[in-house]
């Protein structure tokens, strides 16, 4: 079984996240997609970032019964930290030796690609994905013939854009799936007090 690893914090998952995991199912030799929470990114400041239990949960919540082929892994939750990409991938490789693993990243990753461990074994011996996060995606040259550009939507929605509207007291349904807004509200993440009306 060939299954696509969707790295990162998710914080939070949003409805931009199963839009393009859906669309790289619909239309790649994949037959599931893992989203792999990551604890932290050796690469991005650690600054608003959840506790790992609710970004967890919020993912758990947002693939629930949404495809049968969409999971969660918490794999890195019980591995040293900080998780680097190509430890995860090993460590996968032993748990589950029938499965063949490509990793899907966004366009904008590729700039910081050769900063990550082990770079060149990375590259050289496993399947990328990419999904364009900008125009510009289309123009970009790969590191190997081990990478392929899916045609999928740019999404114009990001865990950081709604952090900023939270925190501002805005409602962000219909970004996030309702469960997770759900979640969100009830354990009050990211600043979330509420939700302000303007007076018309």
């Amino acid at each position: 079984m060939k299954v696509g690893l969707f790295f990162g914090s998710f914080n939070p998952i949003h409805t931009g996240h199963l839009v393009i995991a859906e669309y790289i199912l619909e239309f790649s030799d994949l037959s599931e997609i893992w989203f792999v929470v990551s604890p932290q990114n050796p690469l991005k400041s650690p600054e608003d970032l959840e506790k790992d239990e609710h970004r967890l949960n919020m993912a758990r919540l947002a693939v629930h019964e949404n495809n049968k082929r969409l999971k969660v892994c918490d794999i890195e939750m019980s591995m040293p930290r900080p998780s680097y990409t190509i430890d995860t991938l090993k460590k996968l490789g032993e748990l589950y030796p029938g499965n063949e693993f490509a990793l899907i990243i966004g366009s904008d990753t590729l700039q910081t690609l050769p900063q990550w461990k082990s770079y060149k074994e990375l590259v050289s011996n496993y399947d990328f994905l990419v999904y364009p996060r900008e125009c510009n995606a289309y123009k970009q040259d790969f590191p190997t013939e081990r990478f392929s550009l899916v045609d999928a939507p740019i999404i114009g929605i990001s865990s950081t854009h709604i952090r900023s509207i939270i925190a501002k007291g805005k409602d962000v349904l219909g970004y996030v799936p309702d469960d997770v807004w759900d979640y969100i509200e009830r354990h009050g993440l990211y600043g979330y007090k509420g939700i302000k009306i303007s007076n018309l």
